[in-house]
């Protein structure tokens, strides 16, 4: 039997389609899963609130898996190379593998991790990120990154993924096992308890993942690309924290997608615009990995100059959902309760931040952070980035989104805004997207007092985009 392998498992919480553990169990020894919480919440590889409480259940039910297959999981809390150097000194160990990340500080662990363990003369093995697009070899024909979405997606779409591989049937287990941190050691349930909307919106883990795919290719697929645009229906796959966390590969749900696809005669539309998606978020990690600076700092340099305000009472409105604007508070309070936010109102409530309120793309990027379950740093710059009009985009800065016309146009029926916002549920459509501008009478039958149970608007927003466009055009002018 060869020496035990340690699989160092971060946001790859499964055992399908997970090419270190493949390879550890393909080299005959003992196998030890290990998982490496930060010493202190202020590391900058802490997970926000919302991401520490799917992290419980993700890790509570990726070590019920591998004790099913003869295994467990190994819990430590410190600095990854410390406690990895430790635990292949006490093991014996002959090889660490891992998936490779593309976060700066995630980066920089696994840089300091390999130098350590080649002190010793442990074999460090590092697997593909869990993208269909490897940022290290997806590049331009110059050989450099992509920096604009459609040539890099039309590049990685041209290469098919590789098979996934399959979950294994066993894990071997050493004689004796080193020891563990229960996961309820590590402190990552809220307390005071405010996760009550969480638990009823979601199920953590691989087998959760696996049946939100399947709802989503035999239900909402078909009407995806009209649907995922409408909040106030089920219209999106929602598979976003269990792909921020590992719990499915990109590959698997592209080849089960695929393969309910054959039987209708291959991919149709919905699941391209679908799959298209992935490839998206696959250029937010591409783009994070090949400028890393761009975690705190804008793509287009001369938007560090860029003269935003600073007033932590709006900011403090926007993460409140006490903006005055229907569906930016929607969205804002869909995110305090679920820990997650409908793409489309995303967009909404960002551009609301960075350009009605002309306060840093950044202060967003960090409330996202914390109170997303699918708080995924890549993903989370990009699409900051890309509302400020400082990310990859080729005319970015003058899309200034009207929040009363996009409710308007993607919450028709108000449906979206009568469950997050309630206050205005007795409004009709006329008026449930500006309830300002509402006769009195309607205000009063629907039980609507502006300045009472729902704030004024906290900026008029035509002003507010004359302001935030002369802001760009100063900048030009530097």
């Amino acid at each position: 039997m060869g020496s035990p392998a340690i699989v160092w498992l971060r946001n790859d919480l499964r055992l399908d389609d997970h090419p270190a553990l493949a390879e550890a169990c393909r080299a005959g020894g003992a196998v030890l899963p290990v998982f490496i919480h930060p010493d202190a919440e202020t590391s900058p590889c802490a997970p926000g609130a919302a991401s520490r409480w799917w992290l419980h259940h993700s890790l509570e039910r990726v070590d019920a898996a591998l004790r099913a297959r003869g295994s467990r999981l190994v819990l430590r809390r410190g600095e990854p190379a410390r406690v990895l150097e430790e635990l292949a000194r006490g093991t014996g160990a002959g090889s660490v593998g891992w998936e490779r990340k593309v976060e700066p500080s995630a980066r920089r662990d696994e840089t300091r991790v390999r130098l350590a363990l080649e002190a010793l003369g442990t074999r460090c093995h590092a697997c593909a990120p869990n993208l269909l697009a490897d940022p290290e070899t997806t590049l331009t024909k110059s050989g450099g990154p992509f920096q604009v979405f459609t040539p890099f997606w039309k590049s990685a779409s041209a290469q098919a993924p590789s098979p996934p591989l399959p979950a294994p049937a066993r894990i071997p287990a050493p004689d004796t096992w080193p020891a563990s941190l229960a996961v309820g050691d590590l402190g990552l349930l809220p307390t005071p308890d405010w996760a009550a909307g969480f638990r009823e919106a979601w199920w953590p883990g691989e087998a959760g993942a696996a049946h939100a795919l399947a709802e989503f290719a035999n239900g909402g697929l078909s009407g995806y690309p009209t649907a995922r645009d409408l909040p106030g229906v089920e219209g999106t796959s929602r598979l976003s924290p269990h792909l921020h966390f590992g719990e499915i590969g990109a590959r698997r749900m592209v080849q089960e997608l695929a393969a309910r696809s054959a039987a209708r005669g291959g991919l149709d539309a919905a699941a391209e615009a679908w799959i298209r998606q992935l490839y998206w978020r696959d250029f937010g990690h591409h783009m994070l990995f090949h400028f890393p600076r761009t975690e705190t700092a804008p793509l287009r340099e001369a938007f560090a100059a860029f003269p935003w305000r600073d007033d932590p009472d709006a900011a403090e409105a926007w993460r409140r959902g006490r903006t005055g604007y229907p569906v930016v508070d929607a969205g804002m309070r869909e995110l305090w309760a679920t820990g997650w936010m409908h793409n489309r109102v995303c967009m909404i409530v960002a551009s609301f931040l960075v350009k009605d309120l002309l306060l840093p793309w950044q202060t967003g990027a960090a409330w996202f952070l914390d109170t997303l379950v699918d708080a995924d740093t890549a993903n989370n710059t990009l699409g900051w980035q890309w509302t400020a009009g400082c990310g990859p985009d080729a005319a970015p800065y003058f899309r200034v989104f009207n929040p009363v016309l996009q409710g308007m146009k993607f919450d028709p029926d108000g449906a979206y805004v009568r469950r997050w916002a309630p206050e205005l549920a007795g409004l009709d459509n006329r008026w449930i997207h500006r309830p300002w501008e509402a006769p009195e009478d309607a205000l009063r039958a629907a039980g609507v007092t502006l300045g009472g149970n729902w704030p004024h608007p906290i900026v008029d927003h035509a002003a507010a985009r004359d302001r935030a466009l002369a802001a760009h055009a100063h900048l030009t002018r530097r």
